[in-house]
């Protein structure tokens, strides 16, 4: 058989993180917060920072949702995100928040260099990015949006804008020869 479906014990997981970094601020919903580790697992993201009123673990909804990978995710809280950007700015990481504002770039156009190492910062789910995490921004990306609806689930939006950025410190592939 050609394409033969694997199954979780086939899959072997990587020691590799990439230099990114998620900064997830009043994500309120647990179950965002648990997608949100999935997510950082799944991409080899090398910690999230869980800031203001997110849920943080333990938590039996983020545990569920995550698939318990806020075990293998690094993670901390801190109640101030502008510390934790403030911190992280001093490390020189690049700050990047993802929200759609008056000056912000389609996430396809940003450009990032695989020796990057990228804070992104992902907002409230009725507010989104903080407008003082806006303002320590080095840049602001959106996803751009066709539909009637001008967001998405954050969760999803994060995943999207995660796999943008990874492709920068992924090597560049050629297709296959028939």
């Amino acid at each position: 058989m050609k394409h033969l479906q694997l199954d979780h014990d086939d899959h072997q997981a990587s020691p590799k993180k990439y230099p990114l970094c998620f900064l997830a601020h009043n994500i309120d919903v647990p179950m965002n917060v648990g997608s949100v580790f999935r997510i950082a697992d799944a991409f080899g993201i090398e910690k999230v920072y869980l800031t203001g009123s997110s849920a943080v673990p333990p938590n039996s909804k983020i545990k569920k949702t995550s698939r318990s990978t806020e075990k293998y995710v690094p993670h901390v809280y801190c109640e101030s995100a502008l510390e934790v950007v403030q911190q992280l700015k001093s490390k020189g990481y690049t700050i990047v928040s993802l929200e759609i504002t008056s000056s912000s770039t389609d996430i396809r156009d940003f450009v990032a260099s695989g020796s990057d190492k990228i804070c992104l910062i992902l907002g409230s789910e009725n507010h989104g990015v903080a407008s003082e995490l806006l303002v320590l921004s080095d840049y602001t990306v959106h996803i751009p949006m066709l539909g009637h609806n001008s967001s998405m689930n954050i969760a999803t939006a994060c995943a999207i804008a995660a796999f943008e950025v990874i492709k920068a410190y992924l090597p560049s592939s050629t297709p296959p020869q028939d």
